[in-house]
């Protein structure tokens, strides 16, 4: 039977929902087709995962390919889905043990040389793969954020030729590691002259986690006191580090791995409404 299927995860939010692409080889005319509402990037990966299959001296099937992204009414973006797809295509022609592919969550972008680029949101696709009790393969790029969900049982691949070796057994990925780094030291409230108002509200609302509302005129300090906050927090649980992690994981800049731990602070910028910055529509 020409048909096979390769877990992987999309992107919604925080959230990592799972992702099974199904890949089936028909006869008539070469072509291939991805359903499942694909964007752009999506729909694009057919000429990216061409390139990198016959650049890993594998053969490209000169048949019909169908691939359905399920659930189907699940928006797919990005290039995550790139490194599956080439897996499942591989294994529906034969040339890989689709077997060995349940045991497995695949993400990772495909360079036309047939090497592992990074994606956005690792970590969060991390921690449910763990919760499937699934390894999860990932790119150089992303083998740190991966990582840090210690659960989970992430392995590192360079290439899609490496990870197809590592299917059949003819080689063992590297786990993913934490890049052990001292993080930066945080602002320190000491460096705050005066305030003594403002420096207690800030001891209390840090020992008692409570909110905290900074009101005053433009050049008074409410930023400088702010930003010395975090400094004065204890240092986070493992539990809301990674629920931090993963909002950060979500957006452009991703996880800085030597700061994870510490509590997270973003100044306003200083155009900003009152509505932005509490909230609101």
């Amino acid at each position: 039977m020409s048909l096979a299927l390769v877990h992987s995860r999309a992107r919604a939010g925080v959230d990592a929902p799972p992702v099974r692409v199904e890949v089936h080889l028909s006869g008539g005319l070469p072509c291939t087709q991805i359903v499942g509402l694909p964007e752009a990037a999506v729909r694009e990966s057919r000429d990216r995962v061409r390139a990198a299959i016959l650049c890993a001296q594998f053969e490209f099937p000169a048949r019909r390919i169908t691939i359905n992204l399920a659930p189907a009414d699940l928006p797919k973006d990005g290039g995550r889905f790139d490194l599956p797809i080439a897996l499942g295509i591989l294994a529906a022609s034969g040339q890989i043990d689709r077997q060995a592919l349940a045991a497995h969550e695949f993400i990772g972008e495909l360079a036309l040389t047939g090497e592992l680029r990074g994606v956005d949101g690792a970590l969060p696709a991390a921690i449910a793969a763990a919760r499937e009790r699934r390894t999860l393969v990932v790119a150089p790029d992303n083998a740190d954020e991966a990582a840090l969900a210690r659960q989970a049982t992430v392995k590192v691949a360079r290439t899609l030729l490496e990870v197809c070796a590592a299917l059949a057994g003819e080689k063992t990925l590297p786990d993913a590691q934490v890049s052990t780094c001292d993080p930066a030291p945080l602002p320190d409230l000491a460096d705050v002259r005066g305030h003594a108002q403002a420096r207690r509200a800030l001891e209390i609302a840090a020992a008692g986690g409570h909110h905290l509302l900074l009101v005053g005129s433009p050049g008074c300090g409410k930023t400088l006191l702010a930003s010395r906050l975090p400094g004065i927090l204890p240092e986070a649980s493992e539990a809301e580090a990674l629920e931090t992690a993963a909002i950060a994981s979500a957006g452009r800049h991703g996880v800085d791995p030597a700061r994870w731990r510490q509590r997270p602070y973003r100044a306003p910028h200083h155009t900003a409404s009152a509505v932005a910055l509490v909230g609101g529509g």
